[in-house]
C-alpha cells in the first residue's frame, strides 16, 4: 500500500524531527525556524502544537521573545532517552523485577558496559 498524506505517522516521529532540528541548531529557535529546519512540510499550527507538547513533557524549554517564544532542548538525545527510561521504570511498582527483565534482555556487550558503569567507570 502506498503511503498517502492522510496516513498517520508513527508515534513520536514528528516530535523526534522537532527535537533533531533543535539539537542541530545549537541555539534557541523560533517556531518558524524549527518549521523550516524539519524535513516534513508541516503547517505552522502543527509545529506550534508539537513545540507546546514537548514543552509540557519537559523535553524542551522556552523563553519569551517578541510576540512568541524561542525554544531550546533541555538535554541532548542521550539525556532524553535516559529520562524516558526513568519514567517507564517509575510506572511499575516492582522496580526490581523491571530492572531484572531489562538486564536479562541486554546483549553481552551492553551488559559489560552497564557493569563497567556501575563499578564507577563513568560515561
Amino acid at each position: 500500500m502506498a503511503e498517502t498524506e492522510n496516513e498517520r505517522r508513527p508515534s513520536g516521529e514528528l516530535e523526534a524531527s522537532v527535537l533533531a532540528a533543535l539539537w542541530a541548531a545549537g541555539g534557541p529557535q523560533t517556531a518558524a525556524q524549527v518549521r523550516s529546519a524539519i524535513p516534513q512540510p508541516l503547517a505552522r499550527t502543527t509545529v506550534a502544537t508539537l513545540l507546546a507538547r514537548l514543552y509540557e513533557k519537559g523535553a524542551i524549554d522556552r523563553s519569551p521573545a517578541g510576540r512568541g517564544f524561542v525554544y531550546h532542548p533541555i538535554e541532548d538525545s542521550h539525556g532524553l532517552t535516559a529520562r524516558r527510561m526513568h519514567r517507564e521504570l517509575d510506572q511499575d511498582a516492582d522496580r526490581g523485577m523491571v530492572l531484572a527483565r531489562f538486564v536479562e534482555g541486554l546483549s553481552p556487550t551492553d551488559e559489560a558496559e552497564l557493569r563497567r558503569l556501575l563499578e564507577g567507570g563513568g560515561s
